[in-house]
């Protein structure tokens, strides 16, 4: 599978997400759960109508397959409608490193990462890598770095003490 190696790379830090009021009140109408709908998840994110979809089987299989080791997981955000949005990537130490995400309603995405955030919690030693900054990343505090910068930061995070994810847990 290729690795994507943009320069600048897109990254969000957890302890410098931008939730502005409004978004705040959308998180109240979602419930985040977490890697309960993983397949789920991936099948909205590889929606072929989706504009630059690039998402096919063979990912689709390769991320399942991430996921039962419990690499990859999902973040997701659940209405009194189902599931209406959220995000799959993989987590290695302080990184997750974020694939794709989507949603059915308004805000569902931003609530998912909202709760990936929750997730990561505050530590320096946590990181996001949403490989492009875009407009929509970059209003929630994602900043670009060079890719020297992120190979650099590279060995700390993926060698630091990650969250505790639910599947993990006991």
């Amino acid at each position: 599978m290729a690795w994507w190696s943009p320069d600048p790379r897109g990254v969000l830090r957890p302890a410098e997400l931008s939730v502005s009021r409004s978004l705040r009140t959308s998180c109240r109408r979602y419930e985040i759960r977490i890697d309960t709908a993983f397949s789920k998840v991936m099948a909205g994110c590889a929606d072929p109508s989706r504009d630059r979809g690039w998402i096919d089987h063979r990912i689709i299989g390769a991320y399942q397959q991430l996921h039962a080791l419990g690499w990859a997981h999902s973040v997701e955000a659940w209405d009194e409608d189902g599931l209406a949005g959220g995000l799959y990537g993989v987590a290695i130490g302080g990184l997750f490193a974020g694939e794709s995400m989507f949603q059915q309603r308004t805000d569902a995405s931003k609530a998912a990462l909202v709760g990936l955030v929750d997730i990561l919690g505050d530590s320096p030693d946590r990181l996001i890598d949403v490989q492009w900054c875009t407009d929509h990343l970059a209003s929630l505090g994602a900043i670009e770095v060079t890719r020297d910068d992120y190979l650099s930061r590279l060995p700390r995070l993926l060698s630091a003490e990650g969250p505790t994810w639910p599947s993990q847990r006991g």
